[in-house]
């Protein structure tokens, strides 16, 4: 098995290959991470890995407060994520490669990262100013039929995003054509519909490309069924997964 070691940035929310991650980071633990991104060439990737959290806190408590005003608040880099932190997160996360990192005035920093590749997580290295994992790359296998699979999922979207407009009472935008990849196809719908975490990780860990888009087909019927025979749902409740803080 031929594993890599990385930072490893925790979220509440499932990070794909291709898709853009912007961050705001204002803990020290990942301004931490940032500064040493920051040592590497510019014409080199910047990685780190990006896993969603299972239990635990994406900002650790940095003050005390309710309910209990005598709490000492966590430090460190696994603050937050209990006495074992490698049990907090899900197993399959994704390399993000940061296109920007800015630094501002009061040493936070914006940053903006791409997902690239999927990863399964070996262990968890607390002992540095921010966490670091040892991960096992995954390969992105095609499966069978991934193809014929990737147009059914692209029909059953663009039905779900009209159903999804009308339900929030708003025209449907059309921007740049649809990808027609199938791998590309099946992390762009991943993210883009509006499923939990526990969801949108099972799609992130599925063993290859055909067995995520069947699963994906399957949720999109659904979804829009559901949507169709609740044609006023409010929009806040459409969206089932936590905001991340980042």
């Amino acid at each position: 098995m031929t594993t890599v070691r990385l930072p490893l940035f925790p979220l509440n929310s499932v990070l794909f290959p291709g898709l853009v991650l912007p961050l705001n980071i204002f803990e020290e633990r990942y301004r931490a991470m940032m500064r040493d991104l920051l040592k590497t060439p510019e014409d080199e990737p910047r990685r780190f890995a990006v896993v969603a959290i299972r239990d635990g806190h994406e900002v650790a408590p940095t003050a005390s407060g309710m309910p209990d005003q005598t709490a000492v608040p966590e430090r460190g880099p696994a603050a937050g994520f209990g006495d074992d932190p490698a049990k907090a997160f899900h197993e399959v996360g994704c390399i993000a490669d940061a296109a920007t990192i800015r630094e501002r005035p009061d040493g936070s920093f914006e940053v903006l990262a791409t997902g690239t590749t999927r990863v399964r997580l070996v262990s968890v290295d607390t002992s540095g100013a921010f966490l670091t994992a040892e991960l096992e790359e995954l390969p992105e296998d095609p499966g069978e039929e991934a193809g014929a699979l990737a147009e059914g999922v692209l029909r059953a979207f663009r039905q779900y995003q009209k159903r999804l407009a009308g339900a929030r009472e708003r025209s449907l935008t059309t921007g740049a054509d649809l990808p027609d990849e199938p791998a590309v196809v099946s992390y762009l719908v991943a993210a883009a519909v509006m499923l939990d975490i526990p969801a949108k990780q099972r799609l992130l860990g599925t063993p290859d490309t055909a067995a995520r888009l069947r699963e994906e087909l399957k949720l999109l019927r659904a979804e829009t069924a559901i949507i169709r025979n609740l044609p006023s749902l409010p929009a806040s409740d459409l969206t089932r997964g936590p905001t991340s803080l980042n």
